[in-house]
């Protein structure tokens, strides 16, 4: 890895004013391994080294590049401060002389420019392996001003697609076309913007029309917040993860380890062949809160994951044990050869409120569940019996091979609150399922059933060998408020859904028809065998808000989608494609047999705001994805990799055959990325100079 890459992973970039440990024209600097950079009053400097081999066959560190990044027509004496003062003192005890020493330099997490041009600040900052730059442009200010001038590269040149190219010695650098967008009323605009060449080795930026009294970004910095392993010496897989309002991670899935990590555990050993694990990270994910088996003596797998205002976890899947543990149970038995289970933990995770079973005499399997306020757990998933329990039902009794089911039970777990089968005469399953403010169940699945249960319905009928369904049931479970085919003449699978605040939803799942239905798309066709679908419904379900493709030439599988309160999806899956669609990504290419992805749209659907692969050299998956009220998104899955990326992770290193994983990502206070260095040497890692057109400080 490149030395100076590593440097840049420090978290945050410490800057150091100059009190005469470098030249005097320098402001600030910051230095380690590999990586010098030098602030003046006007210009960035960076210096670079690479290893080379001296005659007596050891590596010294020796000068490479020299990259100038300098301020055009600005003002040539700006206010220079260091802002965010780290705890960090740094010495130079060089030589014998000690009053040439300088001791007990202060440290800064930012160095502030003001007013290098006029109502333009200027803020340097660093972290999370980017070095960055945002300029600050008040209300009514011009940003065709800026003009950035490049000293130490090859010449300057636009690709097809806008992004800038350049070299540095043998360095081949891009720098992306910037993404630039507007947050109005609630909604993200795009704003259309470029960059444009104003002279030799010079660059500006040029924008489309905008509302020059409202802040404008220029492509949001995707940051590698944190990202670790989870699993002991066999094999785990994680599914499902929730957030809590304080930004705890809560993770479900199997272990088949004897030492998965536990922590004030309620079963602190596995019992049987596979047990349900669920645990709670804090909130940079460096330790856990909790962490603990769950499971009997058979097998016990856990599928989704929800957790309620005062951070109570909910759990759902399905166990073939007799003695899964029970507390409080509606069903203190099990009833056939597999049954669901519906678990609710304490806040610290000490004790179960409720535990119990549900299923009837043959096979049962719960996949996801959802909590409204007052703490009343909503289920779904797939049951093949005759008998499953049902209350208040819509369909009372058992239709075909295989039906889906809702679920909803009381507080406490102790009774239904209503429970229905849905499903036609063939194999139907449900998979995913949200519940909005006012308690009403939104569900997504597959299925090869002709008749169905539709109301309202975009796509009344089934086209193809599965179809994707979409349904919302109304408050008390009564009545189908609509529910829809999705699909088109191939195979489409519904597996994850959410809810906006509006009552609109929100669906992904996987396609391998050429015709499923597109609205408004940022990819109108399927680009490979299966692709990802995203797709959007309006609050009544009679129509599409947008659906599009999302993939490239192989095989894509989306698995997770979670919506923000301004109405942008998140999804999650995996990917085996070379060219899945990118944008402003953390890792830009796939790096193994398959990679996890994580995708943002805008409100309308209409572009990507961010798009990254996030992988090993082996194979990994994301299934779950949450995000909280920053924007900030959280991913859990399974990963084979030995190297897959782990940031301040609690545990950094693959334990088994194959590990979960927990991942956060951010975009930081909408900072953006208008410059984007790739260094070749590195697999994901970037160095990165930065853009921001705001109108106010971060």
């Amino acid at each position: 890895m490149n030395c100076a890459t590593t440097c840049l992973r420090s978290i945050p970039l410490s800057f150091q004013p100059n009190q005469g440990q470098s030249a005097p024209e320098v402001r600030f600097l910051a230095k380690c391994s590999g990586y010098n950079l030098f602030l003046t009053d006007n210009e960035a400097v960076l210096s670079l080294r690479r290893p080379a081999e001296n005659p007596d066959g050891k590596t010294d560190r020796l000068p490479q590049d020299v990259i100038r990044l300098k301020l055009v027509a600005t003002n040539q004496k700006p206010k220079v401060l260091g802002t965010d003062k780290l705890s960090g003192k740094v010495n130079y005890l060089i030589g014998n002389a000690p009053e040439k020493w300088h001791k007990n330099i202060p440290t800064y997490g930012k160095v502030k420019y003001s007013n290098v041009y006029p109502g333009i600040d200027m803020i340097l900052y660093g972290g999370g392996g980017q070095l960055e730059y945002d300029f600050v442009v008040t209300p009514g200010t011009d940003p065709s001003v800026i003009a950035l001038d490049f000293e130490g590269i090859g010449d300057l040149k636009l690709d097809e697609k806008g992004n800038l190219e350049l070299s540095a010695g043998s360095e081949q650098l891009t720098m992306h076309k910037p993404f630039v967008y507007q947050e109005t009323d609630g909604a993200t605009k795009e704003i259309e913007g470029s960059y444009v060449l104003k002279g030799k080795n010079q660059i500006g930026f040029q924008l489309g029309k905008y509302d020059e009294s409202k802040p404008l970004v220029i492509d949001p910095v995707l940051t590698l917040n944190y990202s670790t392993y989870l699993g002991g010496t066999a094999d785990e897989e994680s599914y499902s993860i929730a957030i809590d309002f304080s930004g705890c991670a809560y993770v479900t899935g199997k272990t088949y380890s004897a030492n998965f990590p536990v922590q004030g555990a309620i079963q602190s050993s596995n019992a049987g062949i596979t047990d349900v694990f669920i645990t709670k990270l804090n909130t940079d994910g460096s330790a856990l809160v909790y962490s603990t088996y769950l499971g009997g003596a058979g097998s016990d797998d856990g599928r989704g994951i929800a957790v309620d205002s005062t951070g109570c976890a909910y759990v759902t899947g399905s166990t073939s044990s007799l003695n899964f543990p029970t507390q409080g149970a509606f069903q203190s038995s099990k009833a056939g050869s597999s049954d669901v289970f519906v678990t609710k933990l304490n806040t610290d995770g000490s004790a179960l409120v409720y535990s119990t079973y549900l299923g009837g005499t043959s096979s049962d399997y719960g996949s996801g569940i959802a909590v409204d306020s007052s703490g009343c757990a909503y289920v779904t998933g797939s049951t093949s019996s005759s008998n499953f329990p049902t209350q208040g039902a819509i369909q009372p009794s058992y239709s075909g091979n295989y039906d889906a089911f809702v679920t909803k039970l009381n507080t406490d777990g102790s009774a239904l609150v209503y429970s229905t089968y849905l499903g036609g005469t063939s194999y139907d399953d449900g998979y995913g399922i949200a519940v909005d403010s006012s308690g009403c169940a939104y569900v997504t699945g597959d299925t090869s059933s002709e008749d169905f249960p539709t109301e309202g319905a975009i796509q009344p009928s089934y086209s193809g060998n599965y179809d994707a369904f979409v349904t919302k049931l109304n408050t008390d479970g009564s009545a189908l408020v609509y529910s829809t085919y999705l699909g088109g003449t191939s195979v489409d699978y519904g597996y994850g859904i959410a809810v906006d605040p509006s009552g609109c939803a929100y669906v992904t799942g996987n396609t391998n028809s050429e015709d499923f239905p597109t609205q408004g798309a940022i990819q109108s066709s399927n680009a490979g065998s299966s692709d990802v679908f995203i797709t959007k419904l309006n609050t009544d379900g009679s129509a599409l808000v947008y659906s599009t493709y999302l993939g490239g030439a192989s095989h894509d599988y989306g698995r997770g989608i979670a919506v923000d309160s301004s109405g942008c999806a998140y999804v999650t899956g995996y990917t085996y494609s070379e060219n899945f669609p990118t944008q402003g990504a953390i890792q830009s290419s796939n790096a193994g047999i398959s990679d996890v992805f994580v995708t943002k749209l805008n409100t309308d659907g209409s572009a990507l705001v961010y798009s990254t692969y996030l992988g090993g050299t082996s194979s990994d998956y994301g299934s779950g994805i949450a995000v909280d009220s920053g924007g900030r998104a959280y991913v859990t899955g399974y990963t084979g990799s030995e190297n897959f990326p782990t940031k301040g992770a609690f545990q950094s290193s693959k334990a088994g055959a194959g590990d979960a994983f927990i991942f956060k990502l951010t975009t930081g206070n909408a900072v953006s990325r208008g410059l984007d260095f790739f260094r070749n040497s590195c697999g994901f890692e970037k160095n990165k100079f930065n853009i921001r057109i705001s109108g106010s400080l971060p």
